[in-house]
């Protein structure tokens, strides 16, 4: 006969594998969710745009941002992290970007909003690189989950422009 070690490892061995396979199949069920996020982003005002001391640009703006994002949801989805980011090109830099707001999306239930803001982080630019630019404002996310790997994309949303002149 086997002793009782033998077949408490035998037992947590057959248990701890299942529950790797399991948790295997949950992460590969996450594959056949198709989700169609919507996003868009209105810039109010520009509240001021002006030069620093130091030579830096810095603008504030007043945005409207709406998006639904509960399609990004499963019963694997833990909560989704969102940002909304400038991203423009200058001579130095082929991609600047420029963290505006974010968020945490715990439940489906918030994952539908519309939040009327300023930008929650400075929108800086090291030099005057900022005047008349052209730029993009992207929203980004990172889905997490409760089991697997996570995964990020976005939504580009182009055709924004900063004044020529300082305010």
């Amino acid at each position: 006969m086997h002793s009782f070690g033998y077949r408490a490892n035998a037992l947590l061995t057959f248990a701890v594998t299942i529950l790797a396979l399991m948790c295997a199949m949950a992460s590969l069920s996450d594959n056949f969710n198709s989700p169609t996020p919507s996003a868009l982003v209105q810039v109010l005002n520009i509240n001021w745009f002006q030069k620093q001391p130091n030579g830096n640009d810095e603008v504030s703006m007043t945005l409207n941002i709406s998006a639904d994002l509960q399609s990004l949801f499963t019963w694997n989805t833990k909560q989704v992290f969102v940002f909304l980011a400038a991203e423009y090109e200058t001579p130095k830099n082929s991609l600047n970007q420029i963290s505006l707001w974010d968020g945490i999306i715990p439940s489906k239930e918030h994952a539908k909003f519309w939040i009327h803001t300023s930008n929650k982080y400075r929108f800086i630019d090291q030099g005057s690189n900022l005047r008349g630019k052209e730029y993009n404002l992207t929203m980004h996310w990172h889905v997490m989950p409760k089991t697997g790997k996570m995964f990020a994309d976005k939504i580009v949303m182009p055709g924004y422009r900063l004044p020529v002149e300082y305010r």
